[in-house]
């Protein structure tokens, strides 16, 4: 019998690619995603110590100005949060939607290594149904031709 062709292989390994591309995008969007969210922990940070800084510098008394100064910070610092959690939660949606690129793709390439599974084990199936034949025939073959000589023998 000739050797096992899967008629989708084409299609099989352009799935393949189309997996491996989106796992490279959703791996990519994970990295912003972590990017961002250690910005978000920094920019949190920076504005606590601000926030202990004045309350520290309130205490030992500071004028006005300064009290001013230290509040527009704070409120500097509260809408760069704002604005970076704004991105962080868009970047977030941007990751799961590639994550569901790649499960759907995963989904599409399983099915059709499964469909080739399938059509191999039927190859193979029919290989060995072949073979038997094959011996069967040549078991069939053998037994005619060895009763003719036996026959002959006797003639003699």
């Amino acid at each position: 019998m000739k050797k096992f062709q899967f008629n989708l292989d084409t299609v099989l390994n352009y799935k393949h690619q189309v997996l491996d591309a989106a796992r490279s995008e959703h791996a990519a969007a994970m990295q912003r995603v972590t990017r961002q969210e250690e910005q978000m922990a920094s920019l949190n940070l920076e504005y606590h110590n601000l926030n202990v800084e004045f309350r520290e510098a309130e205490k030992s008394g500071i004028t006005i100005a300064d009290a001013l100064v230290y509040e527009n910070g704070l409120r500097v610092l509260e809408q760069r949060i704002q604005k970076e959690t704004v991105e962080l939660e868009r970047l977030r949606q941007i990751a799961e939607m590639k994550r569901q690129q790649v499960v759907t793709a995963r989904q599409e390439t399983a099915s059709l290594e499964k469909l080739r599974e399938r059509r191999l084990e039927d190859y193979r199936k029919a290989v060995q149904k072949s073979e038997e034949r094959f011996i069967d025939e040549l078991v069939l073959s053998g037994r005619f031709s060895s009763g003719r000589d036996t026959d002959r023998s006797r003639e003699s």
